[in-house]
């Protein structure tokens, strides 16, 4: 078992830690990460290059939360996953921090998840989409729904308390009843959190590819509003919380690091194609694999791109990301963050979304209404400036 090392040190930053790993098996079809599946000989260069980078940045940080994406993390080999997860145990780790690790239910064994789990990651989160395994196909999944089942049940065997499942709706071919079969399926597992996304056809993907031919059969637009709806009524009937557009939690299962995001507080990312947000800066990694591995180790800078935001923005991004949860954006937290009152900047665009149902503003809290939810790309257009 890795020991981890918890040191309480209050001078240090607190950030949360993002760990890119660009490997994948295959690459799904409607997938535009930064993720390569002819990349196998470099899996063991680019940990060791990781670690050094890892070693380098992050130690002089206090670090609240860990994601480990991708790429598929799980289909590294079970040493490269020990050697990762030893480095980051040296790392000063606020107690009890939410640690996730992406996995694929394609690439995993019990082994690996035996290794995850004493190396300190206490939450997994499975990429299912779909239980239909003709819909797993037609996207270029990698495993069938029988292996997700067998994978997740192993998972909690072995000790995970924390498992999130993540589905897609809007698929190609895809019907309102599937849908709502994956729902009801993978609700009756019970997993701690599921996260629900709506497809987006990427440019650069294969799917992006087929639609330009006009080869790319998709549901309605009808039919993918009720999809929308129907994940609200079925999750909260199995007692999960929609906390944000996209994800919906048991009680106190909320997903820490992804709230990072959407509050626009700081977080390092590590890895090839990583991004960070610091002191109000963008900063990339360069994302050619081999290029990050010879830069590493030439201990040359890896960072591609530094971009420091402006006030405009910040405030921008604050509303974007504030209006995808329930919570919504706190008045008084723009006026503590940007020293302006929210009404002298976006006063017309909140009355007038106010007045079409999609805003509602209640005491200090500017949040979406269920009918802006549903167009809250439009709403959130309005905020910019």
């Amino acid at each position: 078992m890795i020991e981890r090392v918890i040191i309480q040190m209050k001078d240090l930053k607190e950030i949360a830690l993002y760990i890119h790993i660009p490997f994948c098996k295959q690459k799904c079809f409607y997938c535009d990460f930064p993720s390569y599946a002819s990349l196998d000989h470099l899996k063991d260069d680019y940990v060791d290059a990781l670690c050094k980078e890892i070693d380098e940045k992050v130690i002089d940080y206090k670090i609240k939360s860990i994601f480990i994406g991708g790429g598929t993390p799980s289909y590294l080999e079970i040493n490269q996953i020990y050697k990762l997860l030893k480095t980051i145990s040296k790392l000063n780790l606020t107690e009890n921090m939410e640690f996730t690790m992406e996995c694929n239910p394609g690439a995993l064994e019990k082994e690996k998840l035996e290794t995850m789990l004493s190396g300190g990651v206490n939450r997994i989160s499975m990429g299912l989409q779909a239980v239909q395994n003709s819909l797993l196909k037609d996207i270029g999944r990698i495993h069938s729904f029988k292996q997700f089942e067998e994978n997740f049940n192993l998972a909690r065997k072995v000790g995970f308390k924390n498992i999130n499942v993540d589905l897609m709706f809007g698929l190609p071919n895809q019907k309102v009843d599937e849908w709502k079969e994956s729902l009801e399926t993978i609700a009756k597992l019970n997993p701690e959190h599921i996260s629900a996304y709506s497809l987006i056809i990427e440019e650069g993907t294969a799917f992006y590819k087929l639609w330009e031919r006009n080869k790319l059969i998709l549901p309605s637009e009808d039919d993918e509003r009720e999809m929308y709806s129907t994940t609200k009524e079925i999750l909260k009937e199995h007692g999960y919380n929609q906390y944000e557009i996209s994800n919906y939690s048991k009680p106190g299962y909320e997903c820490y690091h992804n709230k990072v995001y959407w509050r626009c507080d700081d977080y390092l990312g590590v890895g090839s194609a990583s991004s960070s947000f610091i002191d109000g800066k963008r900063i990339k990694n360069i994302e050619d694999v081999k290029s990050y591995i010879e830069k590493v180790n030439s201990n040359e800078s890896v960072i591609e791109e530094v971009i420091e935001n402006s006030k405009e923005d910040n405030m921008e991004e604050f509303i974007f990301m504030g209006l995808r949860m329930n919570v919504g954006v706190s008045i008084n937290e723009f006026k503590g963050r940007f020293g302006i009152h929210i009404n002298s900047i976006y006063k017309d665009v909140i009355e007038k979304n106010i007045n079409k149902k999609l805003l509602v503003l209640e005491n200090d809290i500017l949040r979406l209404t269920d009918k802006g939810i549903e167009v809250s790309n439009l709403v959130m257009s309005d905020f910019i400036l």
